[in-house]
């Protein structure tokens, strides 16, 4: 799904006032399930350690469990990897995503079309 050419690379969903989810935090989530590590993942997307730790924080705050698990180590040892509760909250998020692109895309169509007639 190309996220910017739908908008929906800003959908942000709020649970409470400590837990929610938006693109840069599932990206985030995917990067480290991807990669076992949160500052290869943070590096990906052009964020420092300290921005992609504190955004780890605050998920497993937010949430009261543990997104994302981390394991202290040296060169070869550590690393990160997400929780069962972790690949449910991304799977789910991605899962709204395309339903929400799903069920607006005849607007969508309908303004760009709009937007094409004004620029001409």
């Amino acid at each position: 799904m190309d996220k910017t050419a739908s908008g929906l690379g800003h959908l942000r969903i709020v649970l409470s006032d400590k837990a929610y989810i938006g693109p840069g935090r599932a990206d985030l989530l995917e990067g480290i399930a991807a990669t076992g590590s949160i500052s290869a993942a943070g590096k990906a997307m052009g964020m420092s350690y300290k921005r992609a730790w504190s955004l780890v924080q605050a998920l497993n705050e937010g949430f009261g469990r543990p997104l994302v698990e981390t394991a202290r180590g040296g060169a070869g040892q550590g690393g990160a990897q997400l929780t069962g509760l972790g690949h449910e909250v991304l799977a789910r998020y991605r899962a709204m995503q395309v339903a929400t692109e799903t069920a607006i895309a005849a607007d969508v169509a309908a303004l760009r079309a709009a937007i094409s007639d004004i620029s001409e």
